[in-house]
């Protein structure tokens, strides 16, 4: 039985649920995937989406993909780059696999990919707040939207960058730093020693006695301790150079020049440091994606991530929420008006980035500002494994493995603090190397006690160091696929999702040409063959 594509609204509150073998909150990539697989196993299959738009961060700004070691990207994952390689071969920019794409671009492979697959998408359902879902023993039984809908299902799978159904089903969770004692991990917690994204030079936090803006009252805190702190979150800008598609910076609501004041220091004692003009890519990093744009992310010392700023995003409420995403907005706008009107910039540095702009053709829904805030991280999963900095470092094998990882640890900065000679300091960023490691199948599900028909692909079990190489996009679309299998096998067998037959499971994605070895030669032959799938009936429709 197929399922029509739609964004639908009950008429009335009292509405009889809707009946699903599996459904999905959260269209993140991680989410649209998991959707995708199960729909392919033959299941019937519901996305719910609270916003407007599927695809998450992978079609919301980071189109300047954080792939690691390409060669372990497989399945359905890469067969979103293989998509999007036939696509701009149909505009004669001849990539065979297009690890970089325009935002737009992006979304539409997903919808496409939804879409073949029957899966019924329903845009702007978000789950009610504190009393959307309803359990009988340990099975998640149904699921209410603020909208009146409801929703049942077989299995149910948590695909959202919040877990907001996970913490509500009585799932045990976590969120912000470990120590370095509970999983004996060196990189854990506070870390004193953050040598990149860092103040260069020493500038003084305080001006005549007075705090700089967008800088903690807050001690940093010992070395290694534990804490509640989140990693700074921020707008993965995509600006484009082509004036003939490019829209003006906006200016802030309450655009405060002194808010940037530390941004002024920083800049001012560069151009003494480094002896030459300072351009654009010192202060952003500039991933080149076709048609002349550029996905902007943070770098350095002072750039778009609002540093200190999603503390309490995890456990916040809709509203908190929302004015999070504001904040980071605003602080965004007025960091590009600074840069481009600020007399104190100079003049080489405002020219170079005002020859960016919001790229016209993209977000055209909403002022041409990236739909998603790229929120790294937040509830992670306490479940059946915790995934911790061995598990990517040392025991890198897997007896239940569903996909692979690779990307190096990477966290971003979590605060800006005062040090004891008063001079400013970024702590926490994370920048280690990893070798390619298995992700197993354990991570993904509850314990057995709390939830039987739950999954957990993007908010899984793991500790902040190893969630920090695992965040990756390619990462949750791999694991995506990985749990749409598995919903459909615990489904056929009546079993727990923690009960299913894992070597059946790992056979099974093996077939449906995942990757579980790091081999050179394995993903050109998946590509070769995903193109030959695809070619025709993309080079029919593909025509835009």
């Amino acid at each position: 039985m197929r399922y029509f594509y739609v964004s639908w609204r009950p008429t009335t509150a009292s509405a009889a649920p809707a009946a699903y073998d599996l459904v999905v909150y959260g269209a993140t990539a991680g989410g649209v995937t998991t959707a995708v697989s199960g729909a392919r196993s033959g299941l019937t299959v519901a996305l719910l989406e609270p916003g407007a738009h599927v695809g998450g961060m992978a079609s919301g700004g980071l189109q300047r993909t954080d792939v690691g070691r390409r060669e372990v990207i497989g399945g359905m994952a890469l067969e979103l780059y293989v998509r999007a390689g036939l696509h701009y071969e149909t505009m004669r920019m001849l990539h065979e696999v297009a690890w970089m794409m325009e935002a737009h671009v992006a979304e539409r492979l997903f919808e496409d990919m939804l879409r073949e697959a029957g899966v019924a998408v329903f845009k702007k359902h978000r789950l009610r707040e504190k009393t959307g879902v309803k359990k009988e023993g340990a099975r998640v039984a149904e699921i209410m939207m603020e909208n009146g809908a409801q929703f049942r299902a077989k299995v149910f799978a948590d695909a959202s960058y919040e877990g907001d159904l996970m913490a509500q089903a009585g799932v045990s969770y976590t969120w912000g730093r470990e120590g370095i004692d509970q999983f004996g991990e060196s990189l854990a917690g506070v870390r004193t020693d953050t040598p990149l994204h860092q103040f260069v030079v020493k500038i003084p936090a305080r001006v005549n006695g007075e705090l700089l803006p967008e800088i903690s009252p807050r001690p940093m805190g010992k070395h290694g301790s534990a804490d509640k702190a989140v990693q700074a979150y921020n707008y993965r800008m995509v600006l484009s150079s082509d004036p003939a598609n490019q829209v003006p910076f906006p200016k802030p609501r309450q655009y405060d020049a002194k808010r940037y004041e530390l941004l002024a220091r920083l800049i001012q004692a560069l151009e003494v440091r480094t002896k030459r003009p300072l351009v654009v890519n010192d202060f952003f990093g500039i991933g080149p994606i076709p048609n002349k744009k550029a996905d902007f992310n943070n770098s350095g010392a002072f750039s778009t991530d609002y540093i200190g700023k999603s503390w309490d995003y995890p456990e916040a409420s809709y509203k908190r929420r929302a004015e999070i995403w504001e904040e980071h907005k605003e602080y965004t706008k007025g960091l590009f008006w600074f840069l481009t009107h600020d007399p104190r910039v100079p003049e080489v540095l405002r020219k170079d980035v005002a020859s960016w702009g919001l790229s016209k053709d993209e977000f055209v829904d909403n002022e041409h500002w990236p739909h998603q805030l790229y929120v790294r991280e937040a509830r992670r999963m306490i479940g059946e494994y915790v995934m911790s900095q061995k598990d990517i470092q040392t025991e890198r094998t897997k007896p239940d493995a569903i996909g692979m990882g690779s990307y190096n640890s990477d966290s971003h900065n979590v605060q800006r603090v005062v040090l004891a000679d008063g001079s400013v300091f970024n702590e926490g960023d994370v920048q280690v190397a990893v070798q390619p490691y298995q992700i197993p199948y354990r991570m993904i599900t509850p314990k057995r006690a709390e939830a039987t028909n739950l999954l957990v692909p993007v908010c899984f079990s793991a500790t902040h160091v190893a969630y920090s190489t695992l965040r990756m996009e390619p990462q949750y679309m791999i694991i995506g696929q990985a749990a749409g299998v598995a919903a459909k096998m615990a489904i056929e067998g009546g079993v727990a999702v923690q009960a299913i037959d894992a070597a059946k499971l790992t056979a099974t994605l093996v077939g449906q040409d995942a990757i579980l070895e790091y081999k050179a030669d394995v993903q050109g032959r998946i590509t070769g063959k995903l193109r030959s799938k695809l070619s025709p009936p993309r080079r029919r429709a593909q025509q835009f």
